[in-house]
């Protein structure tokens, strides 16, 4: 196991420096350093080996089929969320809702029966959870 690159270093750092929350308790300030692109955020809220949104999200994705009802639409999340907002719940959404079956998607501890290969790994990097706010933020009714 080498060394964690950059993205994830800056992003331990910012949790520590900034904490997990913003002033109002359910936002979190960008990653330092890095911004998010909203072609790659696309791409990966509809890749359903890498981020499983789908699963129990839909959204303005015509070419996609099985699209999950069990939690909000993403069609309009940009007019309903912050992009700080949006950030907190996709890097751990359980401090809003400990019951959620919604992935804390950058957090490497707490998680239950991860196969050891992944053990101590986040599912998104800093970057990859940039682009997906980008992305669900340019989404505005």
């Amino acid at each position: 196991m080498g060394w964690p690159d950059a993205s994830r270093i800056a992003a331990a750092i910012a949790l520590l420096v900034l904490g997990a929350e913003g002033a109002s308790g359910t936002e979190m300030p960008p990653f330092p350093g890095l911004s998010g692109d909203i072609g790659r955020g696309r791409a990966l809220v509809v890749d359903r080996r890498k981020s499983f949104c789908l699963l129990c999200h839909s959204g303005p994705f015509p070419e996609e089929r099985f699209m999950g009802d069990l939690a909000p639409p993403l069609n309009g999340a940009g007019s309903r969320w912050s992009a700080d907002a949006l950030r907190f719940r996709l890097v751990d959404s359980r401090k809003l809702n400990p019951e959620t079956i919604m992935p804390a998607y950058y957090q490497a501890n707490g998680q239950n029966r991860v196969a050891r290969a992944f053990a101590g790994q986040t599912i998104l990097t800093a970057q990859e959870i940039e682009d997906i706010v980008a992305y669900l933020g340019s989404l505005k009714e």
